[in-house]
């Protein structure tokens, strides 16, 4: 009598099958195609990186490191002279009263600039939302064209109007007032540099502040005007809520550019008159200029301090409170 075996018992005797051995080997396979992909990657990488660590990482490194030095320009043909010095390059700078002034300076620059400009952004932003129903485009990129322009070509034509005969002088005169001597009077050299920066940086907040402003639901505005808001209440209530992220993000990129507030008093007034207008960057590029390079990288690195210290001000500020 024959007995027949059943196919599921018949399979378990059988030899595995070459698809099975292969299929065990594929993760090893698979981990050797990712390393494999990995260091392609990093070779793509590598010239970057390079590149970034040579120009880019080092010589942040080494002007920290120079900050606790006495390393001059007469150094740089024996380096092994330079001396470790700790804090005191930080503790002389405080007690340079130009030093002083500049941090002053900049704070001023600050203080006034960055409310101000972003007062103008927002308000031009709105205008273009809402106000402005044709040829926006154009109206937008006039707006946004001073900050492309250099700055050299600025400088010029705006100290041409600043002087004594100039335009805004001329301004005043029609209406009985006389002008003041802007870029040589120690009292009216930093307003007039803080006008031209908001005039000139004024542009990408408003770009900002437009998207923000175009994000915003229309419905949440027909809802408030259904119940009986008028639009100074609907901004106040429901726009400038909903731009506290846009509103961030402006606040950080403006701190961050008049904290580095350098290049309208280096072409303008070279600091002047009587350091009104000398900031903690140009201080720091002077005193580079003279030599003092350990005395330059401490200035820097108390700039970086201070940025650092607004924008976590600014985050805490302007933070989501949902």
């Amino acid at each position: 009598m024959t007995t027949l075996i059943a196919p599921s018992e018949a399979g378990t005797s059988s030899p595995p099958r070459k698809r099975d051995r292969a299929h065990s080997r594929s993760p090893r396979r698979r981990d050797r195609a990712r390393a494999r992909r990995t260091l392609i990657a990093w070779l793509f990488c590598s010239p970057f990186l390079f590149f970034f660590l040579l120009f880019g990482l080092w010589p942040v490194l080494a002007s920290l490191l120079m900050s606790f030095t006495d390393i001059t320009s007469r150094d740089l043909r024996t380096p092994f002279n330079v001396g470790f010095v700790g804090l005191e390059n930080y503790l002389a700078l405080f007690s340079d009263d130009t030093f002083v002034r500049s941090v002053l300076n900049t704070l001023y620059f600050v203080v006034v600039g960055i409310p101000l400009t972003m007062i103008v952004s927002l308000t031009i932003a709105v205008a273009l939302n809402s106000g402005i129903k044709r040829l926006k485009a154009v109206f937008r990129v006039g707006y946004f064209a001073p900050v492309v322009t250099s700055i050299i070509a600025i400088a010029v034509v705006w100290r041409y109007m600043y002087q004594d005969d100039g335009l805004f002088n001329a301004a005043l005169a029609v209406i009985g007032i006389d002008g003041p001597d802007w870029l040589n009077d120690p009292a009216w050299a930093m307003p007039a540099l803080i006008i031209m920066a908001v005039w000139r940086n004024f542009g990408i907040p408003m770009v900002i502040f437009l998207a923000g402003l175009q994000a915003i639901p229309a419905e949440l505005h027909e809802a408030a005007s259904v119940d009986g808001a008028g639009k100074w209440r609907s901004f106040r209530s429901i726009t400038l809520p909903l731009l506290r992220p846009t509103t961030l993000v402006v606040a950080v990129l403006l701190s961050i550019a008049y904290l580095q507030f350098f290049e309208e008093p280096f072409v303008m007034t070279g600091g002047g008159p009587l350091d009104s207008t000398t900031s903690i960057g140009y201080y720091a590029y002077e005193q580079f200029g003279f030599g003092l390079y350990g005395i330059a990288s401490a200035a820097s690195y108390v700039l970086v301090l201070v940025i650092a210290l607004l924008s976590f001000l600014q985050f805490r500020l302007f933070r989501s409170r949902s």
